[in-house]
Parts: structure tokens; sequence; C-alpha cells
């Protein structure tokens, strides 16, 4: 059995959310100009604050990216994403969410698709997301 070596990159822990609405359809946001990865498109949340729990993270990154309520009993873990960035390391909890308040806005993003997990292989999006849509196409 290998062993893998030791993480010398700073981890950075990240939350993001598969909002799914009535007719089964998945929300993306489109990454603005200027920042990193721009013009992808990916699941809403962000970075994980000091001290805040991961729900946390989610409900004010929502409301903040997007215009739109939830509490932390509506967010369903789903799964995790893995990914070396250069000297960080990422780690993304996938949450999914049928329920929250308000149309979501794209407040931060350039713009924002509802799509079917199927239709998301087509998009260009972030390399530590693309594991994530078979599970969502399997799960929804």
């Amino acid at each position: 059995m290998a062993s893998e070596k030791p993480l010398s990159a700073s981890l950075l822990h990240v939350v993001a959310v598969a909002l799914v609405d009535a007719d089964g359809r998945v929300l993306l946001q489109e990454r603005p100009p200027g920042g990193s990865l721009p013009g992808l498109w990916e699941f809403p949340g962000g970075k994980i604050e000091p001290g805040e729990t991961p729900e946390a993270a989610l409900v004010r990154e929502l409301e903040e990216e997007l215009a739109i309520s939830t509490h932390a009993s509506c967010l369903a873990p789903a799964a995790f994403a893995s990914e070396a960035l250069g000297d960080r390391h990422l780690v993304m909890l996938l949450y999914v969410c049928r329920k929250w308040s308000g149309i979501p806005q794209a407040r931060h993003a350039t713009a924002l698709q509802w799509l079917r997990p199927a239709q998301m292989y087509a998009v260009p999006m972030p390399k530590a997301d693309l594991p994530l849509i078979g599970l969502l196409d399997a799960l929804l």
C-alpha cells in the first residue's frame, strides 16, 4: 500500500450548495472576471470563516451571494471534493438544499442558470466541481 506524502499546502475549507428547484434543476453561478477561474460555472458557496460551522457559513454565503435565506436544518450533506490548488489544498463540502426563501439573484456572479445535472457536463466548471456532477445526477 503506497502512502501519501504529507500535505505541505495549507487547507482551504469551503462550502458549496446544490440548490434544487421543483423541476430537479440545480443552480449554477458564473465566476466574474478579475477573480480566480473567471467565466467558469460553479455551485454557490464560499469560505468557512474562523469559528464558523460549515452550515452557518453556507447560510451566510447564500444571503451574501444570492439574496436568499435558508436554515441549517434545510442543508443535507451530500459529498466533498479535494483538489490541489498550488500552495493550498481545497476541501469543499457540498450540501443539497431544496428549501429557501427569496429568488436567487446574481449579487457577486456574472450570471445564474438552472440546469439538470446531466446538462452540467457541457458547462465549463472548476476541476473540483466535476466529480460532484455524477453524484447529483444519481441523487436527483
